[in-house]
């Protein structure tokens, strides 16, 4: 096999950490999160890159962990929110198993709540800012997916259901 069994993306506060670990489990392979290659290789936070660095220096680090993940692991793979952003990122993605797991702006919210490590959201307005970044990301997110999950009002092991059921859907059609 080359490349990951199953890629995750979508939105801050979907759940991709939690259902990519519970895919894993369930699928008898590994789990990856790009977002904790960061923070393991960087020795600091997220949002400490953001504030000290700044947003494109985060992008930039973002895209060199999703190209690393996606050639070493083969196993359940999540991106961070954002990763879909770079182009290079989304041409790696093309043909590979992505799953976009798509959620509602109170349920992320409610998810989220006033989570202060998520740098995007640190407005006076976290439910105005995730729309604004839904808005210009759902194109992108829905460019890389083979399927798409509705996570709102599913509990995680549902959502692990749905998924496994839309792939072995898409293989059957392939």
């Amino acid at each position: 096999m080359s490349g990951p069994l199953i890629v995750l993306v979508g939105p801050m506060g979907v759940g991709k950490s939690t259902v990519g670990q519970l895919l894993a489990d369930r699928l008898g392979v590994g789990y990856r999160d790009t977002d904790d290659d960061i923070v393991a290789e960087q020795g600091r936070s997220i949002a400490d890159i953001f504030v000290d660095e700044g947003e494109p220096a985060f992008r930039a680090i973002e895209q060199r962990a999703v190209h690393t993940a996606l050639a070493e692991h083969e196993g359940v793979l999540a991106l961070g929110g954002g990763a879909v952003l770079a182009p290079r990122t989304r041409a790696l993605l093309t043909g590979l198993p992505v799953v976009f797991l798509d959620v509602d702006v109170a349920e992320a919210i409610r998810r989220i709540g006033q989570d202060t490590a998520r740098p995007l959201l640190a407005a006076a307005d976290p439910r105005r800012e995730w729309r604004t970044l839904m808005e210009a990301r759902r194109p992108l997110y829905a460019e890389v997916a083979r399927v798409v999950v509705d996570t709102s009002g599913l509990a995680p092991e549902d959502v692990v259901t749905a998924v496994v059921a839309a792939l072995a859907l898409d293989r059957a059609r392939a």
